[in-house]
């Protein structure tokens, strides 16, 4: 996913306590330096002999997550199948500009086991996105352009799934990436609701340069509680349509679902995010002990650090289900602030599971539907918009419903209708009150209807209150505006340089008094 073209939206927490190679942003010597030259040498790879030879026929994927596909849990999937994987979505603007990041999100993540890897970025500029990629060029085998991602962050930054009707504007960027970099150009794309218009586009990212394809099989409008369905009738229309390698994207839980998918759409490999985060070892068909897989995880990060609160999300998926049934540990989880309070947590885990094991009845079935017990790894199936309302108090259909950033009011002190961010800061200040009716009501300023300053002398907010001073040369104290005050020590400083004495400023503050004024002393100063 992402970050753009608005700059603060690519920024990444610090790594610590990493053996950097990269301490001062520069580049190391020796083995980079005769891989690069090595590089240089050889002819770039396209289409199928890229995906042959470089990517050594890859099938299972790790899909680019911000802040979740970083290197420990890159290795960890490895470990357990993933034949390639992506970084994180890295902004190409801050890439550029900063070598602290360069270094937190890539350089310093340089790792021989880490390979095959693909760098993806989210931009909107040719020139950005390439001078980016070719700072990263030397660290992976291949450059991916995101155009797949739907959130707010990509539409205000304007880069990912919101850049898909500006087709002049990919074929430039993908042209010039084609021409100046070293490794192969890829893009992560989403779905038109029409299959034609799709393949269209497929197409005309493969004429401009591109040399694989990942087809997420839903549209920019399917996130969140309205994900639905991928479309594998778009991915497979696509595939039969283009003549680079095609990887699949949606709809996989489990490896039989993988499977699956490779024989209705003919891909040549099929990519997983949401799946492989509730279940690392998806690629291998196993379902292993949710405490064994973070301990494996904690291992590695103890190895390749990373910022604690990657290590907390991680942690919130393997152990969804468990959380459920635990409820102290979520909140122990949540508060800890080093990584060796999140391996007592994980052991305090695996000691409540097992002694739950050990009771357990001959015969007793997982709990809440789930195809395992919860302390076993397993899809998460995220519910409906249905479902979400229900589970929240409310009917699907009531008029009512309340948004996303909807202010909930409080009723008798009940929290149930607050949302999840209000109950933590209600947890946090039992006072603190969410009620609209005992908000503080403010005075309209006179001119715009914004509020006004409580000390303005012109009943004004601070915007309208300093057109007024300035057009008059007045002065409000309360907005700390003193147009007239410096007027007037200006023309004080002015006549003592000449030894004319300062002429009186009218206290009525009339705008015909100032440019009086100011007439005045150009008329001196010319004369």
């Amino acid at each position: 996913m992402a970050v753009a073209p608005s700059a603060s939206a690519g920024a990444r927490p610090g790594r610590s306590g990493r053996g950097s190679l990269r301490a001062s942003g520069r580049e190391p010597r020796g083995g980079r330096s005769a891989a690069r030259a090595s590089k240089r040498e050889m002819p770039k790879l396209r289409g199928e002999a890229f995906w042959r030879e470089t990517l050594r026929s890859a099938h299972y994927v790790v899909a680019p997550m911000v802040d979740q596909s970083e290197l420990a849990w890159r290795l960890l999937s490895r470990r357990h199948g993933a034949q390639l994987c992506y970084t994180p979505m890295l902004h190409a603007q801050v890439f550029l500009r900063d070598a602290n990041y360069r270094r937190e999100n890539l350089y310093d993540e340089a790792c021989p086991e880490d390979r095959p890897l693909i760098v993806q970025f989210c931009a909107n500029d040719p020139e950005v996105f390439v001078q980016a990629a070719l700072l990263a060029q030397d660290y992976c085998d291949a450059i991916d352009l995101n155009l797949g991602c739907p959130q707010m962050i990509a539409k205000r930054g304007h880069y990912g799934a919101f850049l898909q009707e500006e087709w002049d504007l990919l074929q430039r960027m993908i042209l010039l990436a084609n021409e100046k970099l070293s490794v192969p150009i890829t893009c992560k794309i989403r779905v038109f609701p029409d299959i034609d218009k799709t393949v269209k586009y497929a197409q005309m990212l493969e004429k401009a340069g591109c040399q694989l394809l990942t087809v997420h099989g839903r549209t920019k409008e399917q996130k969140g509680p309205l994900a639905g369905v991928a479309s594998w009738e778009h991915i497979q229309a696509v595939r039969k349509a283009v003549n680079i390698p095609v990887f699949a994207n949606g709809n996989i839980q489990c490896l039989s679902d993988v499977e699956e998918c490779i024989r209705k759409t003919g891909v040549h490999g099929v990519m997983s995010a949401e799946g492989n985060l509730h279940n690392p070892a998806l690629f291998e068909g196993r379902n292993p002990l949710v405490w064994e897989m973070a301990e494996e995880y904690l291992e590695i990060v103890r190895k390749y650090p990373c910022p604690l609160s990657y290590v907390r999300a991680h942690l919130f998926k393997l152990w969804h289900h468990t959380l459920q049934v635990y409820q102290q540990l979520r909140e122990e989880l949540a508060k800890v602030k080093t990584l060796e309070g999140i391996v007592d947590v994980n052991r305090e885990l695996k000691l409540r599971c097992q002694e739950e094991i050990a009771n357990q009845k001959e015969g007793e079935k997982p709990k809440e539907g789930l195809p395992f017990f919860h302390w076993i790894c397993q899809p998460y199936i995220r519910p409906g918009p249905k479902e979400r309302c229900r589970e929240n108090g409310d009917s699907g259909t009531e008029k009512g419903v309340r948004g996303k950033r909807a202010l909930e009011e409080e009723e008798d002190g009940n929290s149930e209708l607050l949302s999840k961010n209000k109950q933590k800061k209600k947890l946090r200040n039992p006072n603190k009150s969410f009620d609209p009716s005992l908000k503080p009501k403010y005075a309209k300023c006179d001119q715009c209807g914004n509020p006004k300053g409580t000390k303005c002398v012109f009943n004004m907010c601070r915007g309208c209150c300093k057109k007024r001073a300035f057009k008059e040369v007045a002065d409000c104290p309360g907005h700390g505006l003193l147009f007239k005050t410096k007027y007037e020590k200006s023309l004080s400083w002015q006549h003592s340089q000449r030894g004319i004495q300062t002429p009186e400023i009218s206290q009525r503050g009339d705008a015909e008094v100032g440019e009086t004024a100011v007439l005045k002393e150009a008329g001196d100063s010319t004369g």
